[in-house]
């Protein structure tokens, strides 16, 4: 059985308490054998199944299913050609600038490196048709991803590379309105000092800095999430 199998095995027993709240479950060596499966496979199972709040583990002491299942928000970094597909609009992005730079004051403060690091700067649009969708504007840190400096944004976004290339272990998400200023409003057809609504999203892996991103949407964006 595939762990996705073994998962969901797992998760039928609990909602139908077969395995009580507060009950231990059997071994991972008695589990993979009546799975006809690995440890290692029974392991991610029910690794994923603690991550979304359905188990405790505890070190020597066994998994149990837990009294009150803890609701997690699981949260996927949403791609921009799928949020435009999602309106029924063609997906089109354009690469605005590319460049190599030292980080400055307040981007080493916000993703505690060494100011004056190298990091990648990048400006990106995204049209909804030939409508403004996102203007993208995004520092990635090298020192992270090495490969980084070779990919080619020229055709794809950085989002779309990052996705497929680097996962991530903690992410910092704020939502904002912002007043968007010359520049801006320029690429959102919108006018100078109108409010924006704004997305601010940090990425780390293990404890290093992969990325900050901060995302501007045009007029009219509606943001829906379901948990």
């Amino acid at each position: 059985m595939s762990y996705r199998d073994i998962k969901q095995v797992v998760l039928d027993r609990i909602q139908n308490r077969i395995w009580a709240p507060d009950s231990l479950l059997p071994s991972e060596t008695d589990l993979a054998e009546e799975f006809s499966s690995t440890r290692t496979t029974v392991n991610r199972a029910l690794r994923e199944l603690a991550e979304e709040g359905f188990l405790e583990r505890k070190r020597k002491a066994g998994t149990r299913v837990l009294n009150a299942p803890i609701r997690k928000a699981q949260f996927v970094i949403p791609l921009v050609r799928d949020e435009v597909a999602e309106t029924g609009s063609a997906y089109r992005y354009s690469l605005v600038e590319r460049n190599v730079m030292p980080a400055p004051a307040w981007l080493s403060a916000r993703l505690r490196i060494p100011q004056g690091q190298e990091v990648l700067h990048l400006r990106c649009m995204h049209y909804a048709d030939t409508a403004p969708f996102q203007y993208e504007v995004r520092w990635i840190v090298p020192e992270s991803i090495p490969e980084v400096l070779d990919a080619d944004f020229s055709q794809s976004g950085p989002n779309d590379w990052l996705v497929q290339k680097v996962p991530f272990t903690n992410l910092e998400l704020s939502f904002l309105a912002t007043k968007a200023d010359q520049t801006v409003a320029e690429f959102l057809d919108a006018q100078a000092g109108d409010p924006v609504f704004t997305a601010e999203r940090i990425t780390w892996l293990r404890g290093k800095p992969v990325t900050l991103a901060k995302l501007y949407f045009a007029p009219g964006y509606k943001m829906t999430t379901h948990l």
